[in-house]
C-alpha cells in the first residue's frame, strides 16, 4: 500500500528536485484542492510550496511585471505599482476583488488560479487581454509560454508533472493603459461567473486607440481573446469604439446551457459586456 507522502520544502530547488523524483500534487493556497476532496481521503503525494518565499510578490523587471507564482489575491490587490502603469493592472485587481470572499483571496494564488484551469477562472481574462505568459521551471530547464496556449482546456494545462509554474509575466503597456474586467452573476459576490469581460487600451494622442486587448471568460471551455475585434479597433477613434462591437465578433464563443444560464443569454450577456468593457477601457485609456 503506497504510503503518501506531504512534502513542504524552503526553496525552489528543492521543490524542483521533489517533483523530479516522481508525480506530486502542488498546493499553493488550496482554495481549490480542498474543495474538491469533501468526505474523500486524500490520497495524492502533496508538494506544498507555500514555504517557497521566492515565489511570492510582484517585481518591475524592466519590460515587464513578475507576479510570482504564489502570491496572492490580496498580496496583488495590495502591492504598489508606479503611477505610469498602475492602471493596466485595474481590471486584474477588480477580478481579484471578485475571487470568493476575503479568506479565499487571502489564500488563493494567481497560478493556482490558472492551474485549475476552470472555464469560470476569474483570473485568466484579465491576465488573457494584458498578453500574460506563464513560465514554468523543472530541474533541467525553464521556459515561458502564452497564457493563451497554457490553458487547454477544462481543467487540462500544459505543465508537465515535473514542472513547477514559477511567475505570470505581464509585458508592460503603454503609460497610462488601463484594463478593466466585468463580471456578470446571480449576485455580487461568491458567485460562479454566467459570463466575464476584460479589456485594456491605450489611446495615442489624437485618441485613437493605439493598443487593445480584449478576452471574454465563462463562455467556452478556455477564455478566448478576441484577436479580430482588437485589430479592428486599432486606429479608430475613442468614441467610435464600443459602438463597432458587433455579435460577429464573439463567433470563437461557445457557451453552454446550465443552472446559471442559457448559451443564447451568456452570448448576449457576453456582447453586452465587451461593448462596455471596451467603453469603460477607451474612455481612461489616454496617454498622459
Amino acid at each position: 500500500m503506497h504510503q503518501t507522502q506531504y512534502l513542504r520544502p524552503t526553496s525552489l530547488d528543492e521543490a524542483l528536485l521533489v517533483l523530479a523524483d516522481r508525480r506530486f500534487e502542488v498546493l499553493a493556497g488550496g482554495t481549490d484542492f480542498y474543495p474538491a476532496r469533501v468526505g474523500k481521503p486524500v490520497d495524492v503525494d502533496i508538494l506544498d510550496i507555500t514555504r517557497v518565499s521566492s515565489l511570492r510578490g510582484i517585481r518591475d523587471e524592466g519590460r515587464l511585471f513578475r507576479i510570482g507564482a504564489a502570491t496572492s489575491w490580496s498580496d496583488l490587490i495590495a502591492a504598489p505599482v508606479a503611477a505610469p502603469f498602475d492602471a493596466q493592472f485595474a481590471g486584474l485587481r477588480a477580478a481579484a476583488r471578485d475571487i470568493g470572499g476575503l479568506q479565499i483571496q487571502n489564500a488563493g494564488t494567481v497560478a493556482g488560479n490558472l492551474c485549475n484551469a476552470s472555464p469560470a477562472a476569474d483570473g485568466i481574462p484579465p491576465l488573457l487581454a494584458l498578453g500574460a505568459r506563464v513560465e514554468l521551471a523543472s530541474s533541467k530547464r525553464t521556459r515561458s509560454v502564452a497564457l493563451a496556449d497554457f490553458v487547454l482546456g477544462n481543467r487540462k494545462t500544459l505543465r508537465q508533472p515535473d514542472e513547477l509554474v514559477t511567475a505570470v509575466l505581464v509585458p508592460k503597456w503603454r503609460a497610462g493603459s488601463r484594463s478593466v474586467f466585468l463580471k456578470l452573476g446571480h449576485r455580487r459576490y461568491l458567485v460562479i461567473s454566467i459570463a466575464m469581460v476584460s479589456a485594456v487600451a491605450a489611446l495615442d494622442d489624437a485618441g485613437r486607440v493605439a493598443l487593445c486587448g480584449i478576452a471574454v471568460g465563462a463562455c467556452s471551455a478556455v477564455a478566448q481573446r478576441l484577436s479580430g475585434l482588437e485589430a479592428r479597433l486599432i486606429g479608430r477613434p475613442a468614441r467610435e469604439a464600443a459602438s463597432l462591437v458587433a455579435a460577429q465578433d464573439l463567433k470563437g464563443l461557445s457557451p453552454i446551457d446550465d443552472v446559471r444560464g442559457s448559451a443564447a443569454y451568456r452570448m448576449d450577456a457576453a456582447l453586452t459586456l465587451v461593448r462596455q468593457a471596451v467603453a469603460q477601457a477607451v474612455d481612461a485609456g489616454a496617454a498622459p
